[in-house]
């Protein structure tokens, strides 16, 4: 990897549905169905209360992720759609989305952050594990799937 830029982006640009259809698709062929039906309205990746951020290697769109101020509590930022493209995958891409991700949100004032991965996802509980993220009780859309796993951090 030469040149890593990562890049607050719209959630509805071009290049992030470019991403978030790869990482839906990603999703479906690990768990089926259309991957995520989690709903999702663009504006709630807009700042000050959330962020959407484009990882660019070598100026080429790598992967994305965003965070959005969860619904019940606003000190604490909901991460959503971390995805690498597979040809980037294992060059640090992703703890480096997730370290942008967690600066702005900290920034923005949250105290801490969430996310629902699953059981068809190692790398990412591996990724979460190993940035300091402890599962916590299910909170979200997939709340009592058994396949669910939710872990947070304090920012």
């Amino acid at each position: 990897m030469t040149e890593l830029d990562i890049r607050l982006t719209r959630y509805g640009s071009r290049v992030a549905t470019e991403l978030i259809s790869a990482t839906l698709a990603d999703l479906s062929q690990r768990y089926g169905g259309a991957g995520d039906t989690t709903p999702i309205q663009p504006g709630e990746f807009d700042p000050p209360l959330g962020g959407f951020f484009v990882a660019y290697v070598d100026h080429v769109p790598a992967g994305c992720c965003g965070w959005r101020t969860f619904a019940d509590d606003e000190s604490t930022a909901e991460l959503k759609r971390l995805y690498v493209a597979p040809s980037f995958r294992g060059q640090g891409v992703a703890r480096r989305l997730l370290a942008a991700v967690e600066g702005a949100a900290r920034d923005a004032g949250r105290e801490r952050i969430w996310l629902e991965t699953g059981t068809a996802q190692p790398e990412a509980i591996a990724l979460y594990e190993n940035a300091g993220y402890s599962l916590i009780p299910d909170f979200g859309h997939y709340k009592g799937y058994p396949s669910v796993r939710s872990f947070g951090r304090t920012l």
